[in-house]
């Protein structure tokens, strides 16, 4: 696999869309609903109401979304920029444009996955590079070092859209992420980076049952947060590590595992890969002699090492050390992770 040279970015690229389907679902609004005559919120009646509710934030996101008149969407092809992404199209059509940065931190198929979403949904998706890996305090990996991504983003982001009159950069931040270690959100709150999901109240739950209503593949995805998040803080992210994590997490991913990390370890004997599965797919790696299998693929890749991690998956489980986390302070200030 090769990564671009990040210091000395190529021009941007656009991929264009194919037309939309004229029969897709994107506007269309759930049948017409109406409480039960009794007037009382029994179960049917509180469905009803969940279902009213949810209706009524996504018609709030097409209005803000047509409040402002054009945008640029900062696209990851995760499931809430992807759904952001669809409905500024659906809304404002050639007036909104999805932008996603091609970094070592993006795996490439997930680069692939999201420009084919793009063509399959009819938005167009513009790939631009930026260059967090030229900042050495991004390099450093300290617990903000998602600041340092984010700011690299919208820095490239907000002279695009001045540049070529698109009125404000959007970002795909939800009303579940408010109570998170998201060091980003500082960031887009300095370029004033707008979050319209997160405006409107729509949480993870609401994203995903409203993509699944427009068909988007993004319904039922998986949460993938950059291989840079694999890395320890206080630990060095390099390009050379990203590559041996995301060969790795190939390994599973191509035997059908779906909740997957492969967190990277620096030891005196070597790296080690900790694996991180979903709680229903250990039994599967623990089969037979599959986990041994997995070990040699991982280990061809660059590891001295391979455990798996018996808790599971869980998000955010490098944050674990942190109890006292400050997302404005670096991993100097706060003392580094034991």
């Amino acid at each position: 696999m090769v990564h671009q040279d990040m210091m000395a970015p190529p021009p941007a690229e656009i991929v264009k869309a194919k037309p939309a389907r004229a029969n897709r679902r994107a506007s269309a609004p759930p049948a017409p609903l109406r409480p039960a005559e009794t007037g009382r919120l029994d179960r049917d009646d509180a469905r009803w109401h969940v279902r009213f509710m949810l209706e009524a934030r996504y018609q709030k996101l097409r209005e803000r979304l047509r409040e402002c008149g054009s945008c640029v969407v900062a696209y990851s092809g995760g499931v809430d920029s992807a759904f952001l992404a669809r409905v500024a199209h659906d809304v404002l059509g050639e007036k909104a444009l999805a932008v996603i940065a091609d970094t070592p931190s993006l795996p490439r198929r997930e680069l692939a996955e999201a420009l084919e979403l793009g063509r399959r949904h009819g938005f167009p998706v513009r790939v631009i590079r930026t260059r967090e890996f030229a900042n050495p305090e991004y390099r450093a990996n300290p617990v903000n070092r998602c600041y340092f991504c984010k700011h690299e983003l919208f820095r490239e982001l907000l002279p695009l859209a001045r540049r070529e009159g698109f009125a404000v950069v959007l970002y795909g931040e939800n009303a579940d992420d408010a109570g998170d270690h998201r060091p980003g959100a500082r960031a887009a709150e300095e370029f004033t980076v707008r979050a319209p999901l997160k405006e409107v109240g729509l949480t993870k739950p609401d994203i995903r049952e409203l993509s699944a209503r427009l068909g988007l593949p993004t319904a039922d995805k998986p949460q993938m947060a950059c291989l840079s998040s694999r890395v320890p803080y206080g630990e060095p992210v390099t390009p050379e590590k990203l590559r041996m994590i995301e060969e790795a997490e190939y390994v599973l991913r191509d035997l059908g595992f779906r909740d997957v990390r492969v967190r990277h370890h620096e030891l005196k004997q070597g790296h080690l890969a900790r694996l991180e599965l979903g709680p229903g797919e250990m039994k599967k790696l623990l089969a037979g002699n599959l986990g041994a299998r997995v070990a040699e693929a991982i280990r061809a890749h660059g590891y001295a090492h391979v455990t798996l991690d018996l808790r599971g998956y869980r998000r955010g489980s490098l944050n674990e050390p942190l109890p006292h986390l400050d997302s404005k302070r670096s991993v100097a200030e706060q003392g580094t992770p034991k």
